[in-house]
């Protein structure tokens, strides 16, 4: 069974979910949700002798601290993620997946070098000039930033989560997955990942993608609405040593829709 654990970094703990208790560590990203959205496929990965690890960022989900602008880009997010890895003994080579803008946060850490990737998975990921979204895009914007109140940044959660879901979900569970921005550090947050959102981070890394055979797994939602499959298409097309798993009759977040599908495609990809 899936738990919560914490772990020091920088001198504020990081909250992590994690199953299993051996294998190889996979690292599970997240982008403007949390890790509330790997939790389906945490034990179906541990049970195929994978030690998942799927982390809350900093500032977000049940994570201490707080994001600025600065620290929310993502080449910062990437350096904070390394930290975090060595921390919890994930070692390198990183088998690393980043879903929405955790797989911006992943494609940098493969690209930049800072860290040896051994294998990269995208779940409905962020890539080329695919982001942000309009519903991102807009706290770019001070003004916007300075003016939206609580209920309102809640509510618009409760939209985007309700699309990306993309099913009917019970009040609990939308409950489940807004709790963490009931807490206005974490609203704050958010608003400065959405704020530092800038499709150059992924566009600049097309290069060393493209000269990388490291290799790469895409698990995609075909009904993503915010990340469209297209996007999936390109990139398999375009970056060496690249394969592309569709998951059928879902969204954005297709560990929701068919965790089991999505399980065992990324278990197959870390286990070989």
């Amino acid at each position: 069974m899936s738990e919560r654990m914490t772990i020091e970094i920088d001198g504020r703990r990081a909250s992590y979910l994690t199953a299993g208790e051996r294998g190889p560590v996979v690292l599970l990203l997240h982008g403007t949700y949390w890790s509330r959205v790997w939790q389906p496929v945490l034990d179906e990965l541990a049970a195929a002798g994978l030690r998942p690890v799927a982390v809350d960022l900093p500032g977000l989900g049940r994570s201490e601290g707080e994001l600025t602008m600065a620290t929310a880009a993502v080449p910062a997010l990437a350096r904070w993620v390394a930290r975090f890895a060595a921390a919890v003994g994930a070692g390198e080579p990183l088998a690393v997946a980043g879903h929405d803008i955790g797989g911006a946060v992943a494609q940098h850490l493969l690209a930049a070098g800072e860290v040896k990737v051994g294998r990269l998975a995208l779940v409905n990921s962020v890539t080329y000039d695919s982001w942000p979204v309009p519903g991102v895009a807009r706290f770019r914007d001070p003004a916007v930033v300075a003016a939206v109140t609580a209920e309102e940044l809640l509510a618009a959660r409760r939209t985007a989560v309700t699309t990306a879901l993309a099913r009917p979900a019970t009040e609990a569970e939308l409950a489940d997955y807004l709790d963490p921005w009931n807490d206005a550090r974490v609203r704050r947050s958010w608003m400065a990942l959405a704020g530092a959102a800038d499709s150059r981070y992924t566009l600049d890394l097309v290069p060393a993608l493209q000269a990388d055979g490291t290799p790469k797994l895409l698990v995609w939602g075909e009904d993503d609405t915010f990340q469209e499959v297209r996007y999936a298409e390109r990139f398999a097309a375009e970056m060496p040593n690249t394969s592309l798993v569709r998951i059928r009759r879902a969204g954005h977040i297709p560990m929701e829709n068919d965790p089991g599908a999505v399980a065992a495609a990324l278990a197959r990809f870390f286990a070989e």
